[in-house]
């Protein structure tokens, strides 16, 4: 693989979980990594220093919310006056509301939708101009599985993981002459703090659904972002790409 020195990576929601293995391998790679949250500062702050600690790269924790126009406008012209220079972005930040479909309230659909899908195009809406100026950049959106087959019980996920097929295959469209490529990952069950929880009988069901007979690693995605991110990756666009253990095909 190449090299991302000196390069300068935004990964929403990047204190926990995928976003934190992101981190890790953005920073292993020689890029620059803002970490943003929303509200673990501690988590946050502690990904931060540990991995400009372990790759000599300069790290920030940021907090902003990627549903408000303001806060991510803000945030991004704070990175710009920092590092002067985007170069990935990683639409990582996401929620879920579950719930019957005929109890949901309009609320919790709103919700979701302001994280999972207006955060990703307020996000690119904002570093897509940087980027153009470069004439270079990437930008991944993070999807799921549930986005491809649907969820019984998880009904507005699904529209926003889905929806962000439309968008990264509109914004490879527009944005391919400039030299900015535009990918979507589509993750399957992965562990995590909530598989951790879950009882034994409730893995094996999901187990049932995955052709390699396990759960996937955030480290499985970090590598596909890290890809997607390299010249290695320069002509491949507007792709929705799985990793699932072969759960959807």
């Amino acid at each position: 693989m190449s090299s991302l020195k000196g390069k300068v990576s935004i990964v929403t929601g990047g204190s926990r979980g995928i976003g934190s293995a992101i981190c890790y391998k953005l920073a292993e790679l020689g890029s620059n990594v803002v970490v943003n949250y929303s509200g673990n500062q501690e988590k946050a702050e502690f990904v931060a220093k540990d991995i400009s600690e372990k790759f000599d790269i300069q790290a920030l924790a940021l907090k902003f919310d990627v549903g408000s126009e303001t806060e991510v406008e803000a945030a991004v012209a704070q990175i710009i006056e920092k590092f002067g220079r985007v170069d990935i972005l990683v639409n990582n930040a996401g929620i879920t509301s579950d719930g019957l479909f005929v109890r949901s309230k309009l609320s919790e659909w709103e919700k979701v939708m302001n994280t999972n899908l207006t955060g990703p195009y307020l996000c690119s809406r904002a570093v897509t101009k940087h980027m153009m100026k470069a004439k270079s950049g990437r930008i991944i959106n993070m999807s799921s599985v549930i986005g491809e087959t649907g969820n019984a019980g998880q009904a507005s996920y699904a529209a926003s993981k889905s929806a962000l097929f439309g968008l990264t295959k509109s914004l490879a469209k527009e944005l391919g002459s400039r030299g900015i490529t535009v990918n979507c990952i589509t993750p399957g069950f992965i562990q995590t703090d909530m598989t951790a929880v879950m009882k034994e009988e409730q893995i094996s069901q999901m187990l049932e659904q995955i052709p390699l007979k396990k759960l996937g690693d955030a480290k499985d995605i970090a590598s596909l972002v890290a890809y997607l991110s390299l010249d290695d990756s320069s002509y491949i666009t507007g792709q929705v790409i799985g990793v699932n253990g072969g759960m959807n095909m």
